[in-house]
């Protein structure tokens, strides 16, 4: 006959077993969310306060001398010398080349002759008039021919000059393109002539920018030529017309260039400063962008974070600004902010001792000795 073996004391028992089991094993309450897990996490913080900051509009601009041409010649006429070398710096009216001109030398004497024979016998007809000997109206006949004769002298010695070609300004040349013996026509380049020692930036602003920009206001400028250094200038012209395809307006800045570091042609990147005015701005790297939310960890009194929603604004130089979310005063977290979340603890530490502590908590439980 069989007996019945009762089941739920040993269930019971069975049960016990396995708790002392799990306690045995650290499976606990002592779990992620116990004191291990709420370990202080050390960040780097700052407090928010105002700051003066110089809003800015960047553009690429061009290089453009004061002055700038083409040495070319009026006349189609044989180079007889050429009085300088490439790269000379010239003064104005120095002379460049000198173009042949016999046959004009010639012709300026025979019409000086002519001008003085002229002269004469006007002269002489004045005498004779008082006597009676000639008409008035032979007089007038003989001032006549003089004041040709003179004006053809006046238009030879105009045709030699332009045998003589000068620098119409001072500046400095480029290279020379003419030899001695080589027939010039109008139009032919000589060199190019540049002054220097003071230069223009044209440089595009949008339309839309176009009230930030006023006469006056400072340009800072900076070339791959000359790393590191910042030209300062100033805005001289608005254009007075915007460019209907590009929608932006040329706006031109004056600069000083007395070593001639800035050369015509020039690439450069521009920056138009504003003037000065008041911001809350704080590094960049301290705002966090998830999604469309854009937040920073702002630390309570009691040590622990929050996230605080912020709208920012301009960002340069490694900063940015915050237009709303936060107030002067505020405490932020700036670095160690990718282990944090809402309610934990912060100290203040340095982000090495953030990268260690990251390190401690990744690695396997069996490597801790």
């Amino acid at each position: 006959m069989s007996q019945h073996v009762p089941v739920r004391p040993v269930s019971r028992a069975f049960g016990i077993v396995a708790l002392l089991a799990l306690a045995a094993c650290g499976g606990g309450a002592e779990g992620p969310s116990g004191p291990a897990a709420s370990a202080p996490v050390p960040v780097t913080t700052t407090v928010v306060q105002p700051r003066q900051w110089n809003d800015s509009v960047t553009a690429l601009g061009t290089v453009n001398a004061r002055e700038s041409i083409t040495v070319t010649s009026k006349v189609s006429e044989v180079v007889q010398r050429v009085q300088f070398e490439s790269g000379d710096e010239v003064a104005a009216g120095t002379v460049l080349v000198t173009l042949s001109g016999n046959q004009q030398q010639a012709t300026l004497q025979a019409a000086e002759a002519a001008a003085i024979d002229a002269d004469s016998q006007y002269r002489r007809g004045t005498e004779l008039v008082d006597t009676l000997l000639i008409s008035r109206a032979s007089v007038d006949t003989l001032r006549a021919n003089r004041d040709s004769a003179r004006a053809n002298v006046a238009e030879m010695r105009a045709n030699i000059s332009d045998r003589t070609i000068r620098a119409p300004f001072a500046g400095v040349l480029g290279l020379r393109q003419v030899s001695p013996g080589a027939l010039v026509t109008p139009g032919t380049p000589i060199a190019t002539l540049d002054d220097i020692g003071s230069v223009y930036v044209d440089f595009p602003v949008p339309e839309t920018q176009l009230a930030r920009v006023a006469n006056g206001q400072r340009v800072f400028g900076r070339v791959a030529a000359v790393p590191g250094r910042d030209f300062e200038g100033v805005v001289q012209t608005v254009d007075a017309r915007i460019d209907p395809q590009s929608r932006a307006v040329i706006v031109r800045g004056a600069f000083d260039n007395a070593d001639r570091s800035l050369r015509p042609g020039m690439l450069v990147q521009v920056r138009l400063q504003e003037q000065a005015r008041e911001a809350l701005m704080i590094p960049e790297i301290a705002v966090i962008q998830v999604g469309r939310d854009t937040f920073v960890y702002r630390v309570r009194e009691d040590e622990t974070v929050e996230q605080a929603p912020v709208t920012v604004g301009v960002r340069a130089e490694g900063l940015v600004e915050i237009l709303e979310g936060i107030e002067p005063g505020a405490r932020v977290v700036v670095d160690g902010t990718g282990k944090l979340r809402p309610g934990m603890r912060i100290t203040e530490g340095t982000v090495q001792e953030a990268k260690a502590q990251q390190a401690d908590e990744a690695a396997p439980a069996g490597d801790a000795r």
